[in-house]
């Protein structure tokens, strides 16, 4: 891309909506690219690889806030910005291993029910025991 673009070239080279490319400016992990004297934002080079950069640190669990954190680091020394980086990911990883746990729980709370209707569809006249559980109706 050359200098000069508009928000939906840039929206549509990067698979993105204009309004996408509006938001990451407004929370500050998209730099405001200056405006053309009709008021039309002009987009640089630089802005694809910045967009792509935000995609993927969202894929790597990382929040839009998170992305705000490391480009607000970008001017720092190595270990600094590599120290800063490994915290936002220990932080993801707990997240990640939280929800595994609750996930765990809940798949043995579902295995519970769906075996107790198992047991209670060979009855004859099976009374569904998640739905007494529940507190709906029985039959």
């Amino acid at each position: 891309m050359a200098n000069g673009y508009r928000i939906s070239q840039v929206a549509q080279q990067a698979g993105v909506t204009p309004d996408a490319i509006r938001y990451y400016e407004r929370l500050g992990v998209l730099p405001r690219p200056p405006r053309t004297a009709g008021g039309l934002r002009s987009y640089g080079d630089d802005v694809l690889p910045r967009v792509r950069f935000i995609q993927q640190a969202q894929a790597l669990g990382l929040t839009l806030k998170d992305v705000r954190e490391l480009v607000a680091n970008e001017g720092r020394a190595g270990h600094q910005r590599c120290g800063r980086v490994r915290d936002l990911l220990r932080t993801r990883l707990a997240d990640v291993d939280a929800r595994i746990r609750e996930m765990h729980a809940f798949r043995r709370t579902l295995r519970g029910h769906l075996n107790a209707c198992e047991r209670a569809l060979e009855q004859d006249a099976p009374v569904c025991p998640v739905m007494v559980r529940l507190g709906g109706r029985s039959r």
